[in-house]
């Protein structure tokens, strides 16, 4: 699992970081998802500026950055700092999760950390779907948001995920030495995936009669295939 396509994004990279015990445990945290993806997006900032963009006190900021740093996120911007003011850096461009045997050894943890990922996703949407009204129409034709019902083996899952992959990874990155030579009108599109087993789902057409999952009003979210919702 990572936070980009995976092929300029697999273990080896030196862009990337690859997460362990140690690593898992820094992150679980929402706070400290927002500070890596904020320094990421913006590029370096202090502690007071990214207080103010989460809605945090400036110590409470501080205190995350420092631990970041500890676990080898982020690092102290010495060129831009002063002697009142320090600045932050994040070390890697992109983080990669490979949740098995993490999770199965630290699972209590896995588990915070992937719901402070998901209440971080969750605070994009919002945040975009809150900018619509004020977007260009260009790109709120643009904008999309799906979801899609399939019926597929763990096999046939892994190939789905890497095929999605592969496609956006034919697609210019967010990196500056991309972002040089993209063309006019070209701005910073978030692309967020999620493959969700959902393995108390009935098979279609079986009879429900006695089986308190077959009821729909028992599943309040629902994920009726709701694709191409892109508000235009």
């Amino acid at each position: 699992m990572s936070d980009s396509p995976s092929s300029p994004y697999t273990p080896g990279n030196p862009d990337v970081i690859v997460l362990d015990a140690k690593g898992l445990r820094a992150l679980a945290h929402p706070v400290r998802v927002q500070l890596v993806g904020l320094l990421r997006k913006h590029g370096p900032s202090t502690a007071t500026r990214l207080a103010e963009r989460l809605g945090v006190n400036s110590g409470t900021a501080s205190y995350h950055l420092r631990q970041l740093a500890a676990a080898g996120f982020v690092e102290e911007d010495t060129g831009r700092g002063n002697a009142r003011e320090r600045w932050w850096r994040s070390i890697h461009r992109s983080t990669y999760f490979e949740g098995i045997d993490l999770v199965e050894r630290e699972p209590e943890v896995a588990l915070a950390y992937l719901q402070s990922v998901a209440a971080v996703h969750t605070l994009r949407v919002q945040r975009a779907v809150n900018e619509f009204q004020t977007m260009p129409r260009p790109w709120r034709s643009a904008a999309d948001m799906s979801d899609w019902a399939l019926r597929l083996t763990p096999e046939e899952t892994v190939r789905l995920r890497d095929e999605l992959h592969d496609v956006l990874a034919r697609y210019r990155r967010d990196v500056p030495e991309e972002a040089a030579v993209a063309p006019e009108g070209a701005e910073r599109v978030g692309l967020i995936t999620y493959i969700l087993p959902e393995l108390d789902a009935p098979v279609p057409g079986a009879d429900p009669a006695g089986d308190p999952a077959g009821d729909p009003d028992d599943d309040p979210d629902g994920g009726g295939g709701t694709a191409g919702t892109g508000p235009s």
